[in-house]
């Protein structure tokens, strides 16, 4: 994925607006994810871009990443946003959530996954943990239209898309419907096609 030039971001009103926010809004284990949203919500506006969309499948594979790192006993509770070489991950190196959510592969090479692990999720930390790293260039990057949270235990992962043919994580049986919807519906005329011929034969 093309990287664009981004400004280094001026955090500290943005992110002091939003630590306020959360402070004042209790955070449960129901709704972790929602409060992220509203809270990146809100820090978009404050830097004039649009909001993020909810795309349901990308909340299936965001969840479904989670709950992998989780349990995982071999991926340690650190924190990919503070690595130097970090890019963003690409949808298509997870292959098990992409699977289990019954995901169109051909409809995620515009995705970005971002994990982090912070114990007990703690709610500024989790949102300083997206906005003062190096993950900001893709939360404040305005191609990354529609979005995804999953956690489990102490990973939240973000799942950015493109609002694009190959970044808006259509499901399988969403992409078969019309073609098999259309092969149905052929079958079902071809058969009414002849059997209108053969009571035609018989009256004549």
């Amino acid at each position: 994925m093309a990287a664009s030039s981004i400004k280094q971001p001026p955090l500290f009103f943005p992110v002091l607006v939003l630590v306020i926010f959360l402070l004042s809004h209790p955070v449960y284990s129901d709704d972790e994810e929602e409060n992220l949203l509203q809270g990146f919500n809100s820090y978009r506006k404050s830097e004039n871009l649009p909001e993020f969309v909810k795309n349901k499948n990308a909340h299936c594979v965001a969840k479904k990443i989670a709950e992998d790192l989780d349990e995982d006993s071999d991926q340690p509770c650190t924190n990919p946003s503070s690595s130097r070489d970090l890019n963003g991950t690409g949808l298509s190196e997870y292959p098990k959530a992409i699977s289990k959510c019954d995901i169109n592969a051909n409809t995620t090479s515009d995705v970005v996954v971002l994990p982090v692990c912070v114990p007990n999720l703690v709610p500024t930390l989790v949102l300083t943990n997206f906005t003062l790293t190096r993950y900001y260039k893709f939360i404040n990057d305005s191609r990354f239209k529609e979005i995804g949270l999953g956690s489990s235990d102490d990973w939240m992962v973000v799942v950015l898309s493109f609002n694009t043919t190959t970044g808006r994580l259509v499901s399988l049986a969403a992409t078969n419907g019309a073609y098999s919807y259309g092969k149905h519906g052929l079958s079902y005329y071809m058969v009414f096609l002849l059997l209108g011929v053969f009571i035609r034969l018989n009256l004549v």
